[in-house]
């Protein structure tokens, strides 16, 4: 759900909610493909498989990299929210690597090595529910409390986590 505020944090709010929602429907699709797929595995449930795996490891890493980093600068206070984040990402990382171990493993074979990755989806489906409910849940009242927990604006804490960098100009306002 997005954050109700308008503006800045709206908007990063919404942001996080609409890449929650890709990666859900990404994870359907892949999900669904493997049904398609009992008994004959293939190269394009690999790649489904690998294609999923690197848009969610992608969007985990930009999260640990930019927007938590950034917004840890600015709200050390959700330090502890953060961390155990991480913590998720670390987890759902383990469960990437089997999944993609059991794709590529696959190929070719019969339809018990596909109800294995079913299974290692499954579990993975219940957690990332659970981990992106916690981190818009808790990431969304951060932003949403921005103004009552900092004293400041919108605009002047949460600038820094939109700001766009070039290589070599100087950095937006």
């Amino acid at each position: 759900m997005a954050s109700p505020r308008t503006g800045r944090t709206a908007a990063l709010s919404l942001q996080l909610s609409q890449a929650h929602n890709e990666l859900r429907r990404r994870l359907t699709g892949v999900r669904s493909a493997l049904g398609r797929h009992q008994g004959a595995g293939g190269d394009s449930l690999t790649a489904h498989c690998l294609a999923f795996c690197t848009a969610l490891t992608t969007h985990h890493q930009g999260e640990d990299e930019g927007l938590f980093a950034d917004l840890l600068r600015e709200r050390p206070d959700l330090a502890p929210t953060v961390a155990k984040l991480v913590e998720d990402h670390g987890l759902i990382a383990a469960l990437l690597t089997r999944v993609r171990d059991l794709a590529e493993q696959a190929v070719g074979e019969d339809g018990a090595a596909l109800e294995a990755i079913g299974r290692e989806l499954d579990g993975l489906a219940a957690i990332m529910e659970s981990h992106f409910g916690y981190e818009e849940r808790a990431i969304g009242a951060a932003l949403d409390t921005a103004l009552d927990v900092s004293g400041r604006d919108e605009g002047g804490w949460i600038r820094p986590v939109l700001r766009l960098r070039t290589p070599q100009g100087p950095q937006e306002p």
